[in-house]
């Protein structure tokens, strides 16, 4: 049985005490990475499969009955049309998923497919160079769409419609080492594509890799504020430290108006409804009042007449629902706080200056419509900004006023649960990385100083980092 443990007493103060043998903080409501939504996972291991999969623990009975009702239409799969489920068809007419679920398999990651295998949870983001594009455009939309594909790659189709490609992954392996000698390798992607149905891609098409993340505590990032991102932005470096993390100012459709991103991999979004509309329409093919147009482009005669599930194929509110969802996921408390090597791991994470941008400790704002989520101070080990992540991560693909080099610092909470929720150990962007030993040794640009500390480090202290990320 899981245990709810709400913290109001404990959140009132947030005093932090010290370990005397190595100066970490103990106070108990650091192991709520979640604040007052945080659930505490159970001994046995074997029920963790679900651990991204609760409700917030202080969300009342009165509203669960939405959250549930959410979760059927995030989990079930959509369908073509007309169907006599009319509140679920429209799906495609071209597509890479049938549902939420699919990509965010029980809420959390998803992982690139073998080499030569179709891409079941990953899909391909895609543009063309904005040289000489409507400003005014690249304001709305981020990036230069290709005319006939759009600006993502739809992999399955509806019958009677073909899909726009097959794309596979291979992998080149890059062999290291340690500073104590001990080799390692790390795997870069690259992407093919095959059975294009409009045509050749151009030479300098931009092409990304992009895996699904976990779904956790989103709710609770969507209720950080502006201000709060602002005073943690610091784009000229004017302290001096190394870090720049940036804000990446996005289109928000709803208001018309310029916003601040914080979801996806490049913070390309400014909020969790219009997230959760544009996967809608980009990975489903369903339209709703915030994106009322296919993904499909007018070069793809087949696409324009195939049927449609309304108009919009979501209504508002089923995309309500979805997003309510969504914003009321737990996050799963952390688990052996006090085991020294996980203290020591801490105190380490700290020492190597990975917490300037993966920042432990955030305070939520005021949302009138989920006081669930408000006032919360979280430990989500993010700032939402965009950082300079080196060549080596570089997409070539910039998005808004992320560059190609720029990504969203991930919240970490959750991330020593990916493997028992979804079997693997793939992390990053695009998977590349089999692990977190190899997540941390692709850091490069502003992490680069920290990526090379880490290298440093002997096999025990190593080990010690791990078991701390794999506690959160």
């Amino acid at each position: 049985m899981f245990r709810y443990f709400p913290l109001c007493s404990l959140l009132t103060g947030l005093v932090l005490a010290s370990n005397d043998r190595d100066g970490i903080e103990t106070d108990p409501s650091r192991a709520m990475s979640g604040g007052d939504t945080s659930v505490e996972l159970p001994r046995a291991q074997a029920a963790y499969r679900g651990a991204f999969s609760f409700p917030a623990a202080n969300l009342p009975l009165t509203r669960r009955g939405d959250h549930f009702a959410g979760n059927s239409f995030f989990q079930n799969p959509w369908v073509t049309a007309p169907a006599s489920t009319a509140s679920r068809d429209g799906l495609g007419p071209v597509f890479n998923t049938m549902s939420c679920q699919s990509c965010h398999i029980k809420d959390g990651r998803g992982k690139p497919p073998e080499a030569g295998q179709p891409m079941l949870s990953m899909l391909i983001r895609l543009s063309v160079s904005d040289e000489g594009a409507n400003p005014e455009d690249l304001a709305r939309h981020g990036v230069v769409a290709h005319e006939a594909y759009g600006d993502q790659l739809q992999t399955n189709a509806v019958e009677g419609v073909a899909p726009e490609a097959k794309a596979t992954v291979q992998w080149t392996e890059i062999p290291g080492t340690y500073d104590d000698g001990t080799p390692y390798s790390l795997r870069r992607p690259s992407y093919h594509l095959e059975d294009l149905a409009y045509g050749p891609m151009p030479d300098d098409i931009q092409l990304s890799g992009r895996v699904a993340p976990t779904v956790i505590g989103v709710g609770l990032l969507d209720a950080i504020t502006d201000e709060t991102l602002d005073r943690l932005a610091d784009p000229e470096d004017t302290d001096e430290d190394g870090i720049s993390g940036r804000v990446n100012r996005v289109w928000d459709v709803a208001k018309g108006a310029p916003a601040h991103g914080r979801f996806g991999w490049k913070c390309e979004q400014p909020n969790v409804q219009q997230q959760v509309a544009a996967a809608f329409r980009g990975d489903i093919g369903i339209t709703s009042s915030l994106f009322p147009a296919e993904s499909t482009t007018a070069l793809q005669l087949e696409s324009v007449k195939a049927p449609s599930g309304g108009e919009p194929e979501v209504s508002d509110e089923i995309l309500d629902l979805v997003t309510f969802y969504t914003k009321t996921l737990a996050v799963p408390a952390r688990r052996s706080i006090e085991d020294p090597v996980v203290l020591r791991g801490e105190r380490l994470f700290r020492s190597l200056g990975c917490n300037a941008c993966h920042v432990e400790t955030l305070l939520t704002g005021q949302d009138p419509l989920f006081p669930e989520l408000s006032n919360q101070t979280i430990h989500p080990f993010t700032d939402l900004l965009l950082h300079d992540m080196g060549e080596g991560l570089s997409d070539g693909r910039p998005v808004f006023e992320a560059g190609a080099s720029e990504w969203r610092t991930p919240p970490l909470w959750g991330v020593g649960l990916v493997f028992m929720v979804n079997r693997h150990r793939n992390l990053l962007h695009d998977g590349r990385a089999r692990g977190l030993e190899e997540a941390i040794l692709w850091h490069g640009g502003e992490a680069a100083a920290s990526r090379d500390e880490f290298k440093s480090l002997d096999a025990e202290d190593r080990r010690a980092l791990v078991a701390f990320l794999q506690s959160l």
